[in-house]
């Protein structure tokens, strides 16, 4: 045995112990012993199959498996088995283990019932009657086909399989590994990207991993070299249809909801495939966009989980199996939970147990699936302590910079959250850590829609933004600049639409931001008056070139190469349709002018390398003067 220090307070031991536990009667038919501490989740051990779980105020925990593949607990197909953990034989320190001998090496779904004390107060929500999903599950079972409102009400379990072959990545496969101030990033949604009909695509493969594969030409043609994923792991798109509220009409088709850190969306898989499926398109999806030069970023949500708030839970995992631990919590207010994101609950991201598991989870995608960064949504979360007070150097920061495996990763942060923690050219960085620049945003919309006073802005922007990131060794590709993303306006609802049109979102348009710095060009709205869409396709145009011609990182929403609208709905989270799906037709329809235009520019910047320098500009002020003379 070896013994292993850690965050979960204890040492444990770290080979399986040989003694056979006395079971249940109900569980006779399975041998067990009482198991070992690492690694948590699901493992295969020589003796069987182990299963570990971290639960420090738990006073019981129960460990319920079904052998039937797909079978539901309880079901009359589920032959569902629960094993009661001993405390004095199966915990070491707060992690609570067993080892089941000769166990299936697949085709098993499983979860947890947890008990413990009942006192809210105190920050407990523990609830026995819920079969909780392992937060390091790998795999995650569920409904099987996207918005499949027959099983809108479907659970999640954790899955396994050890009996696949390792994925073949190939002989002559490599990682790109581009330079960081070569980078052209695509912003995109897997699902959105294929689901219309108009993709041409058949229907079991529309919106998947294997629909992307798919359309990769057109982001070879366009000519960027990274996409940024929105969020690709597990999440419940009817998590709004769970009770009567105003947004029961609506689909999660963004996906910031996390249910687990470590599965790949399921339901992305092609043809209603399973967790297995998916999890195979998509490693198949990451080896082609490598073999096609372009990198994947993923669009990571560690701010918050799917289980909202205490009003109306939705107790899926964390909140039943630690919430104290799991969770922010407001000691001075009865142990209620934090909210820094808009969301209900705020994940506990430098508690010891909770960084630990944001960290492996971050290795797994980079080992497991070849994923090249990440993008940290809502970021500033992360740099909030136990109590949510705002930290100078935050411990999971610093471990994200630091790690060895993600060593190759880009890592990138949204440096604000929904608790007011604003740190645009602020965010803790190590010298490592790039940012999306909101401000940068902001004074491009501003100048370009004509406001007076900003060229000086202007010019700083597309210099750099030295103001902001010439400090230690920062770089200019540490500034990720952006005028549109998947929130807020398209780049043609921006200048086509002066106010936000958000009705269909159920929140009587009190949902999005008011404050768009748009505007319509004389009308709002779509027109058929031939000089004011001149002047839209004339400012889309230079929107996108002054991304293009600027230092630093460019980042561009997927639709905005053909003129994608949302009809000026600039919080389209909820809507499975055509207000979020590519629309390939219209594509089609204006390759030759807009889209010609956008994919020359981005051409233009990757063969001109004085757009992406490693080191701020010194004197600029006379050339960038005249270049905004330009706009």
């Amino acid at each position: 045995m070896h013994s292993t220090g850690n965050a979960y307070g204890q040492a444990a031991q770290g080979s399986v112990l040989e003694e056979e536990a006395q079971l249940p009667e109900t569980s006779q038919s399975l041998k067990t012993y009482p198991g070992q501490a690492f690694p948590l989740g699901v493992s295969e051990v020589d003796t069987g199959v182990n299963f570990a779980i971290f639960s420090q105020h738990a006073t019981a925990v129960t460990l319920c498996i079904t052998l039937a593949e797909r079978g539901q607990f309880g079901g009359p197909d589920g032959g569902t088995t629960e094993l009661a953990l001993d405390p004095n034989e199966n915990k070491t320190g707060d992690i609570w283990h067993i080892c089941i001998k000769d166990f299936p090496r697949s085709n098993v779904l499983y979860g947890y019932r947890i008990d413990g004390p009942q006192g809210w107060d105190q920050g407990h929500r523990f609830d026995s009657s819920i079969v909780l999903i392992d937060p390091y599950a790998k795999l995650v079972e569920g409904r099987r086909c996207f918005g499949d409102s027959r099983d809108k009400l479907s659970g999640f379990l954790g899955t396994y399989d050890f009996d696949s072959l390792p994925f073949d990545w190939g002989d002559n496969y490599k990682l790109p590994n581009i330079p960081e101030n070569d980078l052209v990033i695509y912003e995109m949604n897997v699902r959105a990207f294929t689901a219309d009909e108009s993709s041409g695509l058949d229907p079991d493969v529309r919106g998947s991993y294997r629909g992307l594969i798919d359309k990769i030409p057109h982001l070879q043609e366009l000519g960027i070299n990274a996409v940024e994923l929105l969020p690709v792991i597990e999440f419940d798109e009817f998590e709004f249809q769970r009770r009567s509220n105003p947004r029961d009409h609506m689909i999660n088709t963004w996906g910031y909801s996390t249910i687990n850190f470590f599965a790949p969306m399921s339901r992305y898989a092609s043809a209603g495939g399973g967790p297995l499926k998916a999890s195979h398109e998509f490693k198949e999806m990451v080896k082609a966009l490598h073999g096609a030069g372009i990198e994947v970023i993923l669009d990571v949500v560690y701010n918050h989980t799917n289980e909202a708030d205490d009003a109306y839970p939705y107790t899926t995992s964390f909140r039943g199996i630690d919430n104290k631990v799991y969770y922010m919590l407001d000691p001075n207010n009865n142990g209620q939970l934090l909210n820094f994101t808009g969301c209900g609950n705020t994940l506990n991201c430098n508690h010891p147990v909770v960084m630990e598991l944001v960290l492996e989870s971050l290795r797994h995608w980079v080992t497991e699936y070849h994923v090249d960064g990440f993008r940290f949504d809502l970021a500033s979360v992360l740099c909030r302590g136990t109590d949510g007070a705002p930290l100078d150097a935050p411990p999971l920061i610093r471990a994200i910079a630091k790690d060895a495996i993600l060593s190759r990763c880009k890592v990138i942060s949204e440096p604000w959250d929904c608790g007011g923690l604003y740190l645009v050219g602020r965010f803790p960085n190590w010298d490592r850590w790039a940012e999306w620049n909101g401000i940068y945003r902001d004074d491009l919309r501003r100048f370009i829609k004509g406001d007076s006073g900003m060229k000086g802005s202007f010019a700083t922007r597309i210099s750099g933004s030295a103001d902001l990131y010439k400090t230690n060794k920062r770089k200019p590709y540490h500034s990720i600049n952006f005028i549109i993303a998947h929130d807020g306006f398209t780049l043609y609802d921006l200048v086509s639409y002066n106010f936000k049109h958000n009705d269909a979102n159920g929140e009587g348009g009190n949902d999005g931001c008011n404050d768009n710095l748009s505007w319509n060009c004389g009308y709002e709205g779509e027109t058929d008056d031939a000089t004011i869409k001149a002047i839209r396709s004339r400012q889309m145009k230079n929107f996108h070139l002054a991304l293009m011609i600027s230092q630093g990182t460019p980042m561009m929403l997927m639709g905005d190469e053909y003129g994608h609208t949302r009809y000026g709905n600039n919080n389209s989270y909820g809507h499975d349709t055509a207000i979020n799906h590519f629309q390939w037709g219209l594509l089609e329809s204006r390759k030759n002018n807009h889209f010609r235009f956008f994919k020359e520019v981005i051409n233009y910047r990757r063969t001109h390398g004085v757009f992406g320098r490693d080191t701020f500009l010194e004197k600029v002020i006379s050339l960038l003067f005249l270049l905004s003379s330009y706009f």
